[in-house]
Protein backbone atom coordinates (compact mmCIF):
# COMPACT_ATOMS: atom_id res chain seq x y z
CA UNK A 1 0.00 0.00 0.00
CA UNK A 2 1.20 3.47 -0.90
CA UNK A 3 0.12 6.47 1.17
CA UNK A 4 0.71 10.21 1.24
CA UNK A 5 -0.25 12.64 4.01
CA UNK A 6 -1.09 16.22 3.10
CA UNK A 7 -2.38 19.40 4.75
CA UNK A 8 -5.53 20.89 3.18
CA UNK A 9 -4.74 24.20 1.50
CA UNK A 10 -8.22 25.42 0.54
CA UNK A 11 -9.41 28.15 2.91
CA UNK A 12 -12.89 26.59 3.00
CA UNK A 13 -11.57 23.06 3.45
CA UNK A 14 -13.00 20.22 1.39
CA UNK A 15 -16.48 21.69 1.03
CA UNK A 16 -18.60 22.25 -2.09
CA UNK A 17 -16.34 23.27 -4.99
CA UNK A 18 -13.00 22.05 -3.58
CA UNK A 19 -14.45 18.64 -2.71
CA UNK A 20 -15.98 18.38 -6.18
CA UNK A 21 -12.71 19.31 -7.91
CA UNK A 22 -10.81 16.78 -5.78
CA UNK A 23 -13.29 13.89 -6.19
CA UNK A 24 -13.42 14.45 -9.95
CA UNK A 25 -9.59 14.40 -10.15
CA UNK A 26 -9.56 11.11 -8.22
CA UNK A 27 -12.17 9.59 -10.53
CA UNK A 28 -10.18 10.68 -13.59
CA UNK A 29 -6.78 9.43 -12.36
CA UNK A 30 -7.72 5.78 -12.90
CA UNK A 31 -6.47 4.68 -9.47
CA UNK A 32 -8.67 3.56 -6.57
CA UNK A 33 -7.85 6.05 -3.79
CA UNK A 34 -9.01 6.11 -0.19
CA UNK A 35 -9.07 9.28 1.95
CA UNK A 36 -8.48 9.05 5.72
CA UNK A 37 -8.96 11.92 8.19
CA UNK A 38 -7.15 12.54 11.49
CA UNK A 39 -9.76 10.51 13.42
CA UNK A 40 -9.17 7.47 11.21
CA UNK A 41 -12.40 7.63 9.17
CA UNK A 42 -11.71 6.30 5.67
CA UNK A 43 -13.82 6.86 2.54
CA UNK A 44 -13.62 6.38 -1.21
CA UNK A 45 -11.94 9.60 -2.39
CA UNK A 46 -13.79 9.53 -5.73
CA UNK A 47 -17.16 9.89 -3.97
CA UNK A 48 -18.10 13.56 -3.58
CA UNK A 49 -20.72 12.74 -0.95
CA UNK A 50 -18.24 10.69 1.08
CA UNK A 51 -15.62 13.43 0.91
CA UNK A 52 -18.16 16.08 1.97
CA UNK A 53 -19.36 13.88 4.86
CA UNK A 54 -15.90 14.00 6.43
CA UNK A 55 -16.12 17.72 7.22
CA UNK A 56 -12.44 18.33 6.43
CA UNK A 57 -11.36 21.91 7.09
CA UNK A 58 -8.50 24.22 6.15
CA UNK A 59 -5.22 23.06 7.68
CA UNK A 60 -6.53 19.57 8.49
CA UNK A 61 -4.18 16.69 7.67
CA UNK A 62 -5.49 13.79 5.62
CA UNK A 63 -3.92 10.66 4.18
CA UNK A 64 -4.41 9.38 0.66
CA UNK A 65 -3.79 5.67 0.11
CA UNK A 66 -3.99 3.10 -2.66
CA UNK A 67 -2.92 -0.46 -3.49
CA UNK A 68 -2.69 0.30 -7.22
CA UNK A 69 0.69 -0.06 -8.95
CA UNK A 70 0.37 3.48 -10.35
CA UNK A 71 -0.41 4.89 -6.92
CA UNK A 72 2.83 6.82 -6.24
CA UNK A 73 2.38 9.17 -9.20
CA UNK A 74 -1.37 9.53 -8.72
CA UNK A 75 -1.11 10.19 -4.97
CA UNK A 76 1.65 12.76 -5.50
CA UNK A 77 -0.54 14.68 -7.97
CA UNK A 78 -3.64 14.44 -5.78
CA UNK A 79 -1.69 15.54 -2.69
CA UNK A 80 -0.42 18.57 -4.58
CA UNK A 81 -4.00 19.36 -5.57
CA UNK A 82 -5.22 19.12 -1.96
CA UNK A 83 -2.41 21.38 -0.74
CA UNK A 84 -3.48 24.14 -3.14
CA UNK A 85 -6.37 26.61 -3.01
CA UNK A 86 -9.20 24.87 -4.90
CA UNK A 87 -11.79 27.61 -4.41
CA UNK A 88 -10.05 30.34 -6.45
CA UNK A 89 -12.59 30.61 -9.24
CA UNK A 90 -14.31 33.99 -9.07
CA UNK A 91 -17.99 34.11 -10.01
CA UNK A 92 -18.69 35.90 -13.27
CA UNK A 93 -21.38 38.56 -13.58
CA UNK A 94 -24.62 37.47 -15.26
CA UNK A 95 -25.30 39.03 -18.64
Amino acid sequence: MTSKTVTIGSKVGLHARPASVFAQAVAECGVAVMLTDAEGKTVNAASILSVLSMGIGYGDRVTLSSDDENAPQALASLAQLLASELDDEKPTAAL
